[in-house]
């Protein structure tokens, strides 16, 4: 037996045993993620409380802190406003650290009362765990999640330690204020922990997963919905890691100027989709799917050849739908989008991504 086989616990005890009965079961995630700047610090708490202390705020819907699913991944419906995202390397050498993390996270947010770290109590405060495929294939090399995610095009020039990492840890809430410190009172958890990156977001108000993404056009319509899609696509149905999931990160940088600079009807082109409401170009609601084959009567595609909607559909990758709850981020000198998925095999993202590459005029900015 080697000395990882001997300082491992066993996968069930592991992904299902620690994490599982936790907080819903572990995470396999691949990342490719571009340079990222650290967020700028929180702001001081004042020294001192106002003379008039101030109405008390309605407090946003608390969301499971158990089940049989991570929270943070479907629940809530609506995703928050706001998340921070870090990945950190760590340690095999322990075998209790899933344990301490799930038992912390449950004290976090499974009971009602503030706290230090939640001087207003949880609210609607989720944290989700991944576990990196160099831990995955440790454990297991023909476990979902412990493939590397490949390089796409335009990857060249990533920072290799932007890419990869052995733990995620996903925080969201409608209070940005909480998410820094969170965050950093998780990581002490992890054995040698070294942090990669992390990563402040935020989304615009929208509904259900559907919200605007920094090209102002509607994000994330074409997802799973209902438990058998769910089921279908993005939880995975036998072995050891029963009820998880894959995550895919992809940290976008997006040249939002180039893009607006070009006129409604050009972006709506590109996008496949109508700017006001995110219907497809080929006809309904924003809720209807895309039509592949009309055409205008000179005999051209509603919906270009090498727009986004078509290229990134899944009838031509014989691939399931992504579940999707991606966020906008800005830093000093640079904005865009980072790309969250979830799916039940890598395959599903990676194959959409290599389409893209190829067909996707989106791709340019």
């Amino acid at each position: 037996m080697s000395d990882v086989e001997r300082t491992l616990p066993t996968r069930r005890g592991v992904l299902q045993g620690a994490l599982g009965s936790a907080i819903g079961g572990a995470i396999g995630f691949g990342l490719g993620a571009g340079a990222v700047a650290a967020s700028a610090p929180q702001a001081a708490p004042p020294t001192a409380p106002p003379a008039v202390p101030p109405a008390a705020a309605a407090q946003p819907q608390r969301v499971p802190a158990s089940g049989r699913y991570q929270a943070g991944i479907h629940l809530p419906a609506v995703p928050q406003r706001f998340g921070r995202v870090a990945v950190v390397n760590t340690e095999l050498a322990r075998a209790d650290w899933l344990a301490a993390l799930g038992a912390r996270i449950l004290d976090l947010t499974g009971r009602a009362e503030p706290s230090d770290l939640l001087p207003d109590g949880p609210g609607d405060l989720t944290i989700s765990v991944g576990i990196g495929p160099r831990l995955v294939a440790a454990i297991d090399p023909s476990l979902p999640g412990a493939a590397e995610l490949p390089r796409f095009a335009g990857d060249d020039n990533i920072d290799p330690t932007h890419v990869g990492g052995d733990v995620m840890l996903s925080a969201h809430s409608s209070d940005p204020t909480v998410l820094g410190a969170v965050l950093a009172d998780l990581t002490v958890l992890l054995p040698g922990a070294r942090p990669r990156w992390e990563q402040l977001i935020f989304r615009g108000t929208g509904e259900g997963t559907k919200a605007r993404n920094p090209l102002g056009f509607m994000d994330g319509i074409v997802v799973p919905r209902g438990d058998a899609e769910l089921k279908k696509s993005v939880w995975i149905g036998s072995g050891a890691l029963t009820g998880a999931t894959v995550c895919v990160i992809r940290r976008l940088r997006i040249d939002t100027a180039r893009f607006r600079a070009q006129t409604v009807d050009a972006r709506e082109a590109i996008i496949g989709r109508r700017l006001s409401d995110g219907a497809p170009l080929s006809g309904g609601g924003p809720d209807d799917q895309v039509n592949l084959t009309s055409k205008t009567p000179e005999g051209e595609y509603l919906v270009p050849a090498r727009a986004h909607a078509r290229g990134a559909h899944p009838s031509f990758t014989g691939s399931g739908l992504m579940f999707r709850r991606s966020y906008s981020f800005e830093n000093e000198a640079e904005a865009g989008l980072v790309f969250i998925s979830f799916q039940s095999e890598l395959r599903t993202f990676t194959v959409t991504q290599q389409r893209l590459d190829e067909v996707d005029d989106l791709m340019k900015y």
